[in-house]
């Protein structure tokens, strides 16, 4: 197999495992295309819920054509038995004959283990190729095994000069349809849309994905240390359907803590620091439930939280071109910097217009 090929069907296999990001928590989104010659015989990704395994549902597809193939993998076949028999001796029983892995798992029960056994069993094994692409599209996998908690994304819909409302508090909408629509197709590749206490008093949010055609919601997650959120809410409401998380202090009314956890949410009790839920303890808690991925809409007290704990790991930016003012409410609460070394900086990673608003991702420096 040329270079060139091997890096079209490793693209494939790439593009595959975006079908899950969202959906597969708490495993990696991985995805798996078997080669015979120079046909495809099978494809796979990782299934909602995390299973099937991408590589089993490529050599379920391929069935008998995999014996002598090129497997391609965005990530180590797991070598390890948990609620599935392990990838790697699928592959080493189904005979194929080189696998060709994106990178290595920092997962503990697999990292090296998977790529020993295959090489143990005569298969040929390459790793690396679209390394950087892979772990990019597995950084919240990767956040969760390596730091204990999920990667985090903070969207910001804003005016031109950083507003989110007037000063009367009037906010929709800022930006025009395309970006809102945008915003939807971004929830679906995220595990869960995390909001303060203060955006679900204020906006009653369904923070759900809407006009798409999915039926798979993300989880709702809101941060409120007391729980004085609206029992008659549209969160409340769909408590028992769609997950919904509620991150609070340990100190919160027991008898809110059982109501809530009555119409179907989950309770999650997190360390306080000056007043306030701690990040980190926060953000460790929702790694522990399974969270690789989150999708964090505001408002700006818990933005300025996030970021300045430095858990912010991407920002997504959508400014309108408008301008509202000082007397506006800004997009990000105070940081209390007052050396601009001291703030936070991130590195552009791509920018585009979406119908009348600007588009800009930003990674962390």
């Amino acid at each position: 197999m040329t270079l060139k090929a091997d890096t079209r069907f490793m693209a494939l296999a790439l593009s595959l495992g975006k079908r899950g990001e969202g959906a597969v928590w708490p495993n990696p989104a991985v995805g798996c295309v078997i080669v015979q010659g120079d046909r495809i015989v099978g494809r796979g990704w990782t299934k909602p819920g995390g299973r099937p395994h991408a590589e089993t549902e490529a050599l379920r597809q391929a069935g008998t054509a995999a014996k002598g193939s090129t497997a391609y993998v965005t990530l180590e076949p797991c070598a390890h038995t948990g609620k599935t028999p392990p990838c790697a001796q699928a592959l080493i029983d189904a005979q194929v004959a080189r696998v060709v892995i994106a990178c290595t798992d920092t997962d503990p029960r697999v990292s090296g283990q998977g790529i020993a056994q295959l090489k143990s069993a005569g298969i040929t094994v390459e790793v690396g190729l679209a390394e950087a692409q892979a772990r990019a599209d597995h950084a919240g996998f990767f956040s969760k095994v390596d730091h204990g908690r999920p990667l985090v994304t903070l969207k910001l819909a804003s005016s031109f000069d950083g507003r989110i409302a007037t000063a009367s508090g009037e906010s929709q909408w800022i930006t025009a349809s395309p970006a809102r629509r945008l915003v939807h197709a971004m929830r679906a590749r995220h595990d869960a849309v995390m909001v303060g206490g203060g955006t679900a008093r204020k906006d009653d949010p369904s923070l759900n994905i809407r006009d798409l055609g999915l039926t798979r919601q993300p989880a709702r997650i809101v941060i409120s240390r007391h729980l004085d959120l609206p029992l008659g809410g549209k969160l409340a409401q769909t408590a028992a359907q769609t997950p919904l998380l509620l991150c609070h202090a340990r100190t919160a009314d027991p008898q809110l803590v059982k109501t809530w956890r009555d119409i179907g949410a989950t309770l999650i009790p997190c360390a306080t620091h000056a007043g306030q839920i701690d990040p980190q303890d926060l953000l460790e808690n929702l790694g522990t439930h399974g969270l690789t991925r989150i999708f964090c809409e505001g408002g700006g007290g818990l933005a300025a939280t996030l970021l300045k704990a430095g858990l912010v790991d991407r920002l997504v930016g959508f400014t309108a071109g408008v301008t509202i003012g000082s007397d506006g409410i800004p997009s990000i609460g105070p940081l209390g910097i007052r050396h601009l070394p001291n703030a936070p900086r991130f590195k552009l990673q791509s920018t585009q217009a979406i119908g009348p608003d600007v588009l800009h991702i930003w990674v962390r420096s």
